[in-house]
């Protein structure tokens, strides 16, 4: 008799396909673009099955699972937390989440919305652009606050007095130099920007030496008023020369004032170390147990391993307790992955002598928590989860990105109502450029994705399908192509050293329906296709090296992103 697991699984599996291969049909195909009628995304990794939460208060990390890094939050005071995360070359920018628990996060929008909010973003590798925002609310003012790093163009911020909706247009700090830029508002209503800057007089005693500098802020005029002061120099313990002070915060407990700062770098030595002073300009003098978050020191062969950890930030509940986010990563064996630096969550306890701390030395951070009283939402941003989009909306939605602009010119959800309709534009995946492709993070190391493609390929450049996308060396394409007389359907990849086609078969020259669905193990992708509206699949290409998409070996600070793409410049010989 088969296990109640097993059936499990395999009711899993016939729901997904039943989802892939429920097409809305009866459209044609037309001229030089590709018609998608869903997309459907699964999440299925094994440690959230063999770990089931045990109650409604528990959650698991990372809360938002995959590729939302460098995380901030902020409270204005009456049960409200809005957290954003980077975005680096990809729009909308600095997605905004909502809770009023800390546990369950709905993404609300965007802070960057619009073309005027994000500059210089087209020429930049895909880890450029926007880095690190963070969020602050003033009560003085009852003002949210959004400050960050556009490597293109400078620190900046926007505002506004109702975070669900738009935001100010940019206004640039070119007092501030650096990155990391991060807002303190104190009791008094004055204002505050910390953020990591070069080596004092820009002469550094070694790789990675770096200060944290802090200037008053005027809420009054949005300018930044008198010197920008030093207040650390090379970190935490400067006779070990420290690397990367960076991402700093200030907040202000039972009347001292705390500074924290990663340091490290933000790999496998990251971590996270305090200061306190009397005023937000210090001095600031470091804790003697620093750090009070990372994992370096721990053995990376154990069992589920969190790496990374570090890039925090903290907030204050009206009950008093202080809660943190942070980035970290989560490795398959090898030390790759591709879900890039993703949220988590933790209490911060205090000791005894004063200071906040988020793991003693030696201590792993946990893959399951708990905040009690909490109950968990419906739709979820961690464990395993399911999406999909019908397309049936004017608008995407917010989980949906395109890269280095809105890409206005190259989709629709109008053409054809029900359904994404991508044209095939003369630009293709591996220019730094305003792409037509529509995409989305992977946040399981277990997958699958799944969509409902028409198309039938012009000429020999031209081409549709689903995207696998780290940089633009770093890709998958499973794609409906053509050359001559020769129609196909392909996996290439997309590499420094050109296109590689791994695998095609030939297909008939007037099929203008057909499934993809792309499947990953953490190790493996896995492509495949069905012709006859999902009711059997068929391999393209199995056990696909997942590994080529990692951080660990792309680089960069982004996580692997899938969706539709086409195009019209895609010929290779």
């Amino acid at each position: 008799m088969a296990k109640l697991t097993d059936i499990a699984i395999a009711l899993s599996a016939l729901t997904f396909m039943t989802a892939c291969s429920a097409n809305k049909s009866g459209i044609a195909p037309q001229s030089s673009v590709a018609i998608f009628d869903s997309f459907s995304y699964e999440g299925d990794d094994d440690f959230y099955k063999t770990n089931p939460l045990p109650d409604e208060s528990s959650y698991f990390n990372p809360v938002l699972a995959g590729w939302y890094s460098d995380p901030s939050l902020c409270t204005n005071g009456n049960g409200d937390y809005f957290l954003v995360t980077s975005t680096f070359t990809f729009f909308p920018g600095v997605p905004i989440f909502h809770s009023r628990d800390l546990v369950n996060w709905e993404q609300v929008g965007h802070v960057l919305t619009r073309e005027s909010q994000l500059v210089n973003l087209e020429k930049q590798h895909v880890s450029g652009g926007i880095f690190a925002p963070d969020i602050a609310y003033n009560p003085a003012n009852q003002t949210y606050y959004m400050v960050t790093t556009n490597v293109g163009a400078g620190n900046f911020f926007v505002k506004t007095q109702d975070p669900f909706g738009e935001w100010s247009d940019p206004i640039m700090l070119p007092e501030v130099a650096g990155i990391d830029p991060a807002f303190f508002f104190d009791e008094d209503g004055k204002g505050y920007i910390v953020n990591n800057d070069d080596a004092p007089e820009g002469k550094p005693e070694y790789d990675g030496h770096r200060t944290v500098r802090v200037v008053e802020f005027d809420p009054a005029t949005d300018k930044c008023v008198g010197e920008r002061r030093i207040v650390v120099n090379k970190g935490c313990r400067p006779e070990e020369k420290p690397i990367w002070c960076e991402g700093p915060h200030i907040y202000k407990e039972g009347g001292s004032y705390y500074l924290m700062t990663a340091e490290g770098g933000t790999s496998s030595w990251h971590s996270e170390v305090i200061y306190k002073g009397p005023t937000p300009f210090g001095p600031f003098s470091p804790w003697e147990g620093n750090p009070i978050l990372t994992q370096r020191t721990l053995d990376p062969s154990r069992d589920n391993p969190v790496t990374c950890a570090g890039h925090a930030d903290m907030v204050k509940t009206p009950e008093g307790d202080w809660w943190g986010v942070f980035l970290a990563c989560r490795p398959v064996e090898g030390g790759k992955e591709n879900l890039g630096r993703e949220t988590f969550l933790m209490p911060v306890n205090w000791t005894a002598d004063g200071w906040p701390r988020f793991v003693e030395n030696g201590e792993t951070v946990p893959l399951l928590g708990s905040k009690p009283g909490v109950k968990r939402a419906e739709r979820l941003t961690f464990g395993n989860y399911s999406r999909k989009d019908e397309f049936n909306d004017s608008t995407l939605d917010h989980e949906w990105m395109t890269l280095r602009g809105p890409a206005a010119d190259y989709y629709s959800l109008t053409q054809n109502p029900g359904h994404l309709t991508v044209k095939c534009a003369d630009v293709k995946s591996s220019e730094k450029a305003v792409l037509p492709y529509v995409c989305r993070r992977l946040c399981h190391h277990s997958f699958n994705c799944c969509t409902h493609m028409t198309f039938i390929p012009e000429s020999d450049s031209q081409l549709a399908g689903m995207l696998v996308l780290k940089d633009e060396t770093h890709q998958y394409l499973l794609a409906r192509t053509k050359k001559g007389d020769s129609h196909k359907l392909e996996v290439r990849k997309i590499a420094e050293d050109g296109i590689h086609t791994l695998a095609e078969i030939p297909v008939d020259a007037s099929l203008s329906d057909v499934d993809f669905k792309i499947s990953g193990d953490g190790r493996n992708y896995g492509f495949h296709y069905s012709t006859d509206g999902g009711k059997n699949w068929e391999m393209l290409a199995d056990e696909v090296d997942a590994g080529f998409t990692s951080t660990a070996e792309a680089g960069g600070f982004t996580g692997t992103v899938v969706g539709l793409y086409a195009s019209n410049a895609e010929n290779i010989d």
